[in-house]
């Protein structure tokens, strides 16, 4: 199959998504350019920092890209491409993208509150803290993989240059990026003149990492450097380094697609791989581990706790919510389709056990190997490898960095009361610089297991977020009086892939400890945290189509607007007044 008619007929696709399919969530839902955001509302040179469109789809989509539309593709290609493929398109336009911009418009609707705190103001403050639990475990598990992802390619490997590149380059970018944003924000520099400065400045930055790189430091060293490094970018204000880094970052990404886009257009290389090796590969079961594994690819949980979290603080007109949330996800998707067409042109025979390499170094490998076909000469393709690989890292980096910053607003969350003053121990745990200790002191304890062993149990928990994402928005817009019924499928469709993985998890780990061996710790740390995800995604699915439902069949417009009117009829809320039934 040619690479050029796959990649042209998802571009085309996922255009016709994003201009029809998107268009119609955004009249469906009320999308009002003229109404004014929480980034102007709240502002306070924090969190709520108005950001201009390009900067801000900069930072969201570098922030959601990472390594997961590259792994994830590319790990799943061992059922074939054609499902895979169907799924990066049909799952990134029906419910990934429908999942984002929906988190996003929903936060900006309630002055930029996460999803947590949206679903106590229009579910219960139970609902809030069960999902505020559940997200920082997940959340845990997200800074703790990446870390260590980020950590070993930093790290010196004897003969080799590459990581040491990558490490220099990252460091020097830092302070670019701060540079960046105090001209911007602080000096008034034209954005366009920044940019220009600041990516030829950027190039320098690699250009530095291939001359002289930092062949320094043991995997532990690195994960502290990187510890510390997230633990300042989660208390600063944006403005000094989320925003710029992120808007610098995405220049990588767009040179990294436009790179392969230009490669496969040059090359038009042949997908060998087989179409479709079954519903059943090895050990693995197409549903659920195809819909799992994809993850950023098609869609993912994490996606709108960084739309809630972070960007919806940062939309400066609410008009552009369709174009970073919907459009982000879809050139993700794009991204996804890239990695696919990678995987399915270095093998020989069609058998993707051929390609043995980590999926980065595949994906940097084909692209190489494109410029190479094309004529360009091995110094071309040499040099593609390696921006390419910085890229990657760079991008886990990023998202690691929004997701110390999610992970602290959690914790925060969690500790704020839901009336009345905070106690003395609730002042202090929702400080931004204990939350911020506490959050990576327990993944830098996870860390310790490798990202390797905690990936399969990140990827089903990951996805298993955007069930109560859905539901929130979905709660929302009946609230709103808004058509809600485009999250229904999705929703319980993720429900039912995320829940069957985590059980699957589960049974492999205990397998695993039954059978004994030199380090059970990895198994038994993911059995205690599989046990409290799985109860608590249960529990958030009855509280958001139970006791939520029975109010509208009743004619309210949602559980709390009950509560309030119980309440004042009644001088107490209905779980009160429930004990009172019992003689």
């Amino acid at each position: 199959m040619s690479g050029i008619a796959i990649l042209v007929v998802s571009i085309v696709v996922l255009a016709l998504g994003y201009v029809f399919y998107g268009g119609w969530l955004a009249k469906q839902w009320g999308v009002d350019p003229s109404r004014k955001t929480p980034a102007y509302e709240m502002e306070d040179g924090v969190d709520y920092v108005p950001a201009k469109a390009p900067v801000l789809l900069g930072h969201h989509f570098a922030s959601i890209a990472g390594a997961g539309p590259i792994n994830g593709p590319i790990q799943a290609a061992l059922f074939g491409w054609v499902p895979v493929l169907l799924w990066i398109l049909i799952g990134g336009v029906f419910i990934g993208a429908v999942q984002d911009f929906s988190a996003l418009f929903v936060s900006v609707r309630n002055k930029g509150m996460s999803i947590g705190e949206v679903m106590e103001v229009h579910l219960n403050h139970k609902s809030k803290v069960m999902f505020s639990v559940f997200t920082w475990l997940v959340m845990l598990l997200v800074d703790a993989a990446f870390a260590d992802i980020v950590a070993k390619t930093f790290y010196y490997v004897e003969g080799s240059t590459n990581n040491g590149s990558v490490a220099t380059a990252s460091l020097l970018f830092i302070p670019l990026a701060i540079a960046f944003g105090f001209l911007v924000y602080r000096r008034g520099v034209p954005l366009g003149i920044s940019t220009v400065v600041g990516v030829a400045l950027l190039c320098g930055c690699v250009a530095a990492g291939l001359a002289f790189p930092l062949n320094y430091g043991s995997v532990n060293f690195w994960r502290v450097v990187v510890f510390v490094y997230c633990g300042i970018a989660s208390v600063t204000p944006v403005w000094i380094l989320l925003q710029p880094r992120d808007y610098l970052n995405s220049f990588l990404l767009y040179f990294m697609i436009a790179a392969a886009v230009i490669g496969i257009l040059g090359s038009n290389p042949t997908v060998i791989l087989t179409p479709f090796n079954g519903f059943t590969v090895g050990n693995s079961m197409l549903f659920p581990t195809l819909f799992i594994t994809v993850a950023c690819g098609a869609v993912s949980g994490f996606h709108s706790l960084i739309a809630s979290g972070t960007t919806s603080k940062q939309l400066s007109n609410e008009g552009d919510a369709k174009m970073i949330g919907y459009g982000g996800m879809l050139i993700e998707c794009v991204l996804a389709v890239i990695a696919l067409l990678c995987v399915g042109s270095l093998t020989t025979d069609g058998n993707y056990t051929e390609v043995a390499a980590a999926p980065a170094t595949v994906f940097a490998t084909a692209i190489a190997g494109f410029f190479t076909k094309m004529g360009l000469g091995e110094k071309a393709a040499s040099i593609a490898f390696t921006v390419i690989s910085l890229a990657v890292s760079a991008f886990c980096l990023t998202s690691l960095d929004t997701c110390c910053r999610l992970g602290r607003f959690t914790f925060q969350e969690f500790f704020t009361p839901a009336e009345g003053e905070k106690t003395p121990m609730q002042k202090t745990l929702t400080n931004k610089y204990v939350a911020t200790i506490i959050n990576l002191g327990m993944a830098a304890l996870l860390c310790g297991a490798g990202y390797a062993k905690i990936w399969p149990l990140f990827g089903a928990c990951n996805q298993l977020v955007s069930v109560p994402a859905l539901m929130a928005a979905a709660v929302f817009m009946k609230r709103m009086s808004r058509n809600h019924k485009m999250f229904i499928v999705p929703m319980f469709f993720m429900a039912a892939a995320s829940l069957f993985q985590l059980v699957l998890s589960f049974r492999n780990n205990v397998a695993t400890i039954m059978a004994g061996g030199a380090s059970l710790a990895a198994p038994i740390m993911q059995c205690i945290i599989i046990v409290p995800v799985f109860v608590l995604a249960i529990a958030l699915l009855w509280e958001g189509c139970t006791a939520e439902q029975v109010c509208y069949s009743l004619g309210f417009s949602s559980q709390s607007h009950f509560i309030a009117l119980f309440k004042r009829r009644f001088g107490m809320t209905p779980r009160e007044y429930t004990p009172l039934l019992a003689p």
